[in-house]
């Protein structure tokens, strides 16, 4: 008899492990980032190499990082949502291309739009290990303190932006300034 305990008691583990383990929602990824502050970064713009843009320049508004490539399919289908939203909203998107050749950027963006105030150049990824990414596009929203509020892990879908993005936007602008 007790020769069957232990596989039962390791098939009772492991079926709790999984019953566990379905309980969560594989599109939510943890982010160590959220609730802490946003790495500093200094990197060059795409636009004009030459030039360099810090994160802490936006300190004191609330603002969203778009982490985006142009050899990235699931980019293209959340474009024409962030190239909404920046048209309607006095919220700064910033992207940062993420391991890609500057003249492709360069070229995709002419064509697809431009939705962001500055897009900085993260070519060899160091600044994407900083902020915790997992792979492209990921979204963070940012606070006037310049702490990571919200995550989000793949495309930004009109739902997404509507139900999460939106709402906490509209909360953070009325929180006082921190700076």
């Amino acid at each position: 008899m007790t020769r069957f305990l232990l596989p039962l008691a390791v098939f009772l583990a492991l079926a709790a492990a999984l019953a566990a383990g379905l309980r969560h929602d594989p599109r939510e990824l943890p982010s160590a980032m959220v609730g802490k502050p946003a790495p500093a970064l200094r990197l060059p713009l795409l636009k004009a190499s030459s030039e360099v843009r810090a994160t802490s320049d936006l300190k004191g508004k609330v603002w969203m990082l778009n982490v985006w490539a142009s050899w990235c399919t699931a980019c293209r289908v959340e474009h024409p949502v962030l190239t909404d939203f920046a048209g309607k909203s006095e919220v700064p998107l910033v992207g940062l291309n993420y391991k890609d050749q500057p003249d492709a950027a360069r070229d995709w963006l002419r064509r697809m739009g431009d939705p962001y105030v500055a897009s900085l150049v993260d070519a060899d990824g160091k600044a994407g290990i900083d902020l915790g990414v997992y792979g492209v596009p990921e979204t963070y929203v940012i606070d006037r303190a310049g702490v990571v509020r919200y995550r989000q892990v793949g495309p930004v879908t009109p739902q997404v932006l509507e139900q999460k993005i939106l709402p906490l936007l509209r909360t953070l602008e009325r929180e006082p300034g921190h700076a």
